[in-house]
């Protein structure tokens, strides 16, 4: 009898946990919109050395801090537009390294 007794009881607090589980209200998350990147096409990518402002050329350039940046403007000023890619080594300070590091982020129009 004690068995019974306790097989119902063990029983019936396993149904009601279970009604409870299924009955409670399920929580969803919503969340805001992922935006999604577009990669923009490869010409846009690059950088213009004949168009391009200090702060870009400083941002956008590997081992080109701010005075790269106006050693670079300045050689454009002083001289005219860059010819090629290459004319980059005739800045003061910019050396193969360096623009062999950012040779495919440079365009010139």
């Amino acid at each position: 009898m004690r068995i019974a007794h306790l097989s119902s009881l063990a029983f019936a607090l396993l149904a009601s946990a279970s009604l409870a589980v299924n009955a409670a209200p399920v929580k969803t998350e919503t969340s805001a919109p992922v935006a999604v990147q577009v990669a923009p096409s490869e010409q846009s990518s690059r950088i213009d050395l004949n168009a391009a402002d200090v702060p870009t050329l400083q941002r956008e350039l590997a081992g080109v801090g701010e005075a790269k940046a106006r050693a670079i403007v300045a050689y454009r000023e002083s001289n005219g537009a860059f010819a090629s890619v290459d004319e980059l080594l005739e800045v003061k300070g910019i050396g193969k390294a360096i623009l062999e590091k950012n040779r495919d982020k440079l365009v010139v129009n």
